[in-house]
């Protein structure tokens, strides 16, 4: 019940559908509940009420049709075409009637309908026309360093638990469908899709453009000048870069194969790129001045 979940009645103004929304995202939003399953679960519901009801056209196929409501032009169809093979007439002559006509809860043509979309309950041999599930939406939190690595992950959609395997190479804001896991079907019709759209939070050390990674590498002044080896974290391990004597602050390396993985292109992977930024020594002793001041004056 999307007015319930959203702690509201059915005479409930947009403000006051607005009002609620914004209260209660705030509350159970997963940013400020981290690791709380049933937060999550909370705060897929309130998007998805918010959705249809602060929408005027969702929101009266919802008071009319109740959780049916994404089947409200199959069941308009539906109930034209009945009318239409009764032989009914509306005032223009196209052959139906409009909804409210006599159209109404209680006599035959209102159970004859029914019964021809979820089958008939009284045992008549009459047609039942089945309707497909409900997709539905969920967002999945991963950091850069699981999202490059092929892994198995456990999230709770309308309170079922679904372990699923998350590919090596998924993108923040790429979404992808689970075929079958959305709403149950109507009277025998096909479960909907379940779709997953990805976060991944700015990792604090690599920033990701791409499939390429960027990285800051601190240099010392000393092997800077006169070159020699640096070594730097990489997503999978260490590697030693070999720096140039007279290296100058902000030089750029490139260092092949060693980005993200590409998405299902097994051992492809973009490059790292290494900004180095040169670290003045702090702290120097009397002698270690003048040695600098020998320098500049060289």
């Amino acid at each position: 019940d999307y007015y319930k979940i959203l702690g509201l009645n059915k005479n409930a103004s947009s403000d006051d559908i607005k009002k609620a929304y914004r209260k209660l995202a705030r509350k159970f939003h997963p940013d400020l509940n981290p690791n709380d399953q049933e937060a999550h679960r909370k705060f897929q519901e309130i998007n998805e009420a918010n959705e249809v009801l602060s929408d005027p056209e969702k929101r009266k196929k919802y008071d009319d049709y109740g959780e049916n409501w994404k089947h409200a032009d199959d069941f308009e169809k539906a109930r034209q075409e009945q009318n239409y093979h009764s032989g009914r007439k509306d005032q223009s002559g196209y052959g139906f009637e409009g909804f409210g006509g006599s159209f109404t809860e209680g006599n035959d043509d209102y159970s004859d309908f029914f019964e021809s979309l979820f089958g008939n309950r009284r045992g008549k041999s009459q047609r039942s026309a089945g309707f497909r599930g409900q997709d539905y939406n969920a967002e999945l939190k991963v950091s850069l360093r699981d999202a490059a690595q092929t892994h198995k992950q456990t999230l709770s959609v309308n309170g079922k638990n679904l372990r699923i395997t998350i590919p090596s190479g998924i993108s923040d804001g790429q979404t992808i469908k689970l075929a079958g896991q959305g709403g149950p079907g109507y009277n025998g019709g096909p479960s909907g899709d379940l779709y997953i759209t990805f976060v991944i939070p700015e990792d604090l050390v690599f920033k990701r453009i791409g499939n390429d990674l960027y990285v800051n590498a601190p240099l010392d002044i000393y092997t800077a000048i006169l070159g020699g080896d640096l070594t730097i974290d990489t997503l999978n391990g260490k590697v030693k870069l070999k720096i140039k004597p007279e290296t100058q602050n902000g030089t750029k390396v490139r260092v092949k194969g060693k980005g993200f993985p590409i998405y299902k292109k097994d051992d492809e992977f973009g490059d790292l790129i290494v900004t180095i930024y040169i670290q003045i020594p702090t702290g120097l002793t009397e002698k270690q001045k003048k040695m600098f001041e020998e320098l500049s004056k060289s």
